[in-house]
Formats: structure tokens, sequence, C-alpha cells
């Protein structure tokens, strides 16, 4: 895996929808040019989750928000990507805990890592300090405010963690679409709400 560049790889899976938030990544590789020194990629990776190319790659992304179930060789593949060494940031665009998407996924890291594998991490946790500083853990979202989803504000991410590192790191916030928009209109924000983005990124990339 190449860790010295970076590329905002997504992973297409078979079920589901995995192709939302079509201006997330520019927004999140502008951000990281703007704010840190390492070199990216500028246009988005899209790999096959049953495919052998994510293994070139140690941060992988996945989304949607209909149903995830992997078939056998995209369920090893996770697997073993991420026990080697990958990271995924796995984002559910419902925001809901007991929506498809998130119930779904949440049965499919069981089936693949076991009971209990996927774990609420403290919000203290290293990720909210990787570059930028989170003192409170996940910033909440906008879609969290507004009623959208479950209508409840998560305070707490969800990790499956090998050999202490963060190797699948969940969210039901919907972050995805909230940095969904073209990176020159975050000159109308007060504060860059895609800054814990580069945190994500930048743990990945060191961890």
């Amino acid at each position: 895996m190449n860790r010295t560049n970076f590329t905002f790889t997504r992973l297409r899976y078979r079920s589901g929808d995995w192709d939302t938030d079509q201006r997330m990544p520019v927004n999140l590789l502008n951000s990281l040019i703007e704010y840190t020194t390492i070199p990216v990629a500028l246009q988005e990776k899209l790999v096959d989750l049953g495919g052998t190319e994510l293994f070139q790659y140690p941060f992988c992304y996945l989304s949607g928000h209909k149903l995830v179930q992997f078939d056998t060789q995209e369920a090893a593949n996770f697997k073993k990507y991420v026990e080697n060494g990958g990271f995924v940031f796995a984002d559910d665009c419902n925001h809901d805990v007991d929506g498809l998407f998130a119930k779904s996924f949440e049965t499919q890291m069981q089936a693949i890592f076991g009971n209990g594998a996927l774990k609420k991490i403290p919000n203290n946790h290293e990720i909210y300090r990787s570059f930028f500083n989170f003192e409170k853990g996940p910033p909440t979202t906008a879609f969290e405010l507004n009623g959208w989803g479950d209508d409840l504000v998560h305070d707490y991410l969800k990790a499956i963690e090998i050999n202490g590192r963060i190797a699948v790191l969940y969210s039901n916030k919907d972050y995805g679409c909230e940095w969904d928009y073209d990176f020159r209109n975050k000159r109308f924000l007060a504060e860059d709400n895609t800054k814990f983005g580069v945190n994500i990124i930048m743990y990945a990339m060191n961890a």
C-alpha cells in the first residue's frame, strides 16, 4: 500500500447504492491541499470490493442508503484488507441507526469480525486530534439538526480496531452529504466543516 501519496478510493459493492455524494471527494482533496503537505491524486479512484486493486490503497470510503450485503469474495477482501493495514471509512447516508444501510452494514461487520467487534470509540480518541482538535468528539452535521433520518444527534462514532488501531470507522452522522458541495463554496462557511475529514484521512495514513 502506498502511504506516501493519498488517493481518495471509493469501494463499489454489488448490493445497494455505493455512488453517493459525488462532489465530496474533490472537496476533501481540496482541504488536504489547503491544510496539509501530503501529495494527493486529484481525482477519486473507484475500485471493486470484489477485486484486488483495493489492496494498493491504504484508505477506502464506503457509503450508501440501501442494503449492504457482501458476496463471498467481497467479504473475504474486506476482512483481508483491514487485517493487512487498510482503513475503511463507512458512512450511512440515511443518518439512521435503524435504517436499512445501518442495520445491514452492522450485520455484515458482525458476520465478518464477530459479535461486538464494532464498538463505540471514546470522544477523546486520537482520531479527534490527529490534525485538528475536536475536544467534544465527532462534530455534528446539519442533517442531525434538521430532523433528517432518526432525528437524533449521534454523539459517538463506532469502529473496529485491529492491533490497537482503527481499521473500520463507522458513522451514522452522514458526513458524506455534509461535505457534498463544491469546494469553492467553503468561503461562505463560518467554519470549514471538512476539517474532520482531514483528521480521518491523516489518521488513516499514519496509523
